[in-house]
């Protein structure tokens, strides 16, 4: 029996020995090739790791590690590249990214890290006012949309000044919008807002308007009334009370275009200060009738007085002629009639121009709405039945336009 359990534990020995040799002969295979490997470091990403690998070059090493590679993908060195000890191997897949520059479309695969290297990348010739978005310091991102638009001139025209700007504006409503130019609703602009701009078709005219109230005053010409004085000899008149302009505002709505004035409209009449009437008592007492003689020469000192002889109006021929009126003033006019009285000295004197074949000069006559006068005056267009009559003031020669009148010569 002894001898027995010694014989099988003889077996199980040598079956454990055996075990042990096999174990030891599959580590020590396993060790060996172990040992055969390359230590690496692989960065994948950005992700870097030790390693140790059998691939004989870095494209086998990559398919080992399950990595699908497009030609955009960086790696370095090359995938041809042989496999030596302690190498470092960087890899980094390409992003896709959706690019549109000037309305054009495409995707690129890229493995820049910003837009800016990207464009760098794409050797895109991009101008300092061309608009890009995002912005050139943004970092790129999978499936990231990239638009580049292009900047190009547009001539501006505002108000006659002309300037040169660069935009990437597709409307001209855009375009004023982007440069904060100030544009009121009367302004005009050509083309229209919503019109397109494009290189080559980029041309902007404003035109300023400007809606203002503009106030002109004007003179108001005075009337002049005669009433009857008993005092005073008939044939005779005095001035009693001497006129007075008036003032006049008018209100305009003025419209400027550039500066420039284009349209005026009254919208309002304001009388700012009345005028006064001038008026001449005329004399209406009975006097013997008397036929004086008067030379124009020597009638000037009463011409200066504020009262002009009459002569018999019994007698005498009446004339219809027409009429206008001058001053002393007047442009070409001396301020001197052709008998030498100074009107200039003698406002108040009553003095008509005629064409001396109709009317003598030196001639007393009664001029209708005017009243009595010396015919002291000519003038180059006073010819035939025509006569001009002296105001002082201007006004006063404007009220009595042209007209027919009624004349009676004296004497």
């Amino acid at each position: 029996m002894k001898k027995l359990f010694s014989v099988k534990l003889s077996k199980s020995k040598v079956i454990l020995i055996a075990a042990c040799l096999l174990l030891a002969g599959s580590g020590t295979a396993y060790g060996a090739h172990e040992l055969t490997k390359q230590p690496i470091s692989v960065s994948i990403n950005g992700k870097k790791e030790q390693m140790r690998t059998h691939a004989k070059t870095v494209g086998e090493l990559l398919e080992a590690l399950d990595i699908k590679t497009r030609e955009e993908d960086q790696i370095t060195p090359s995938k041809q590249t042989k496999i030596t000890a302690n190498m470092n191997v960087v890899y980094a897949a390409a992003k896709p990214v959706e690019l549109t520059r000037d309305g054009e479309e495409k995707t690129l695969w890229t493995t820049a890290k910003t837009v800016g290297a990207l464009l760098d990348e794409q050797d895109f010739d991009v101008k300092e006012h061309d608009q890009i978005d995002p912005a050139i310091d943004t970092e790129i991102s999978k499936d990231m949309k990239i638009t580049i638009d292009p900047a190009f001139q547009v001539t501006v025209n505002d108000a006659g000044k002309e300037k040169k700007i660069w935009t990437t504006s597709t409307t001209v409503a855009d375009f004023l919008k982007q440069h904060k130019m100030n544009i009121k609703d009367e302004d005009k602009i050509k083309p229209a807002l919503d019109d397109k701009l494009t290189k080559g078709k980029a041309d902007i005219h404003i035109t300023r308007i400007e809606k203002v109230t503009d106030v002109v005053e004007e003179k108001i010409a005075f009337d002049v009334k005669e009433k009857e004085d008993a005092s005073l000899e008939q044939g005779k008149e005095k001035v009693v009370q001497k006129g007075k302009e008036g003032k006049l505002k008018k209100h305009y709505d003025v419209v400027k275009e550039n500066g420039k004035e284009v349209s005026r409209e009254l919208v309002k009449e304001e009388t700012a200060e009345q005028s006064e009437d001038k008026v001449i008592a005329v004399g209406t007492k009975q006097t013997s009738p008397k036929i004086e003689k008067v030379s124009a020469a020597s009638s000037a000192d009463n011409l200066a007085s504020d009262t002009v002889s009459r002569s018999n109006e019994s007698t005498g021929k009446v004339l219809t002629v027409s009429s206008t009126a001058y001053t002393a003033s007047c442009s070409g006019c001396s301020g001197h009639t052709a008998t030498g009285v100074n009107l200039k000295n003698n406002p108040d004197a009553k003095v008509i121009a005629v064409d001396p074949n109709v009317i003598p000069l030196g001639s007393k006559v009664h001029v209708e709405g005017y009243g009595y006068a010396i015919a002291a005056d000519t003038g180059s267009a006073i010819k035939g039945k025509k006569i001009d009559v002296f105001f002082p003031e201007k006004s006063a020669a404007y009220r009595w336009g042209n007209k027919q009148v009624t004349i009676k010569v004296l004497n």
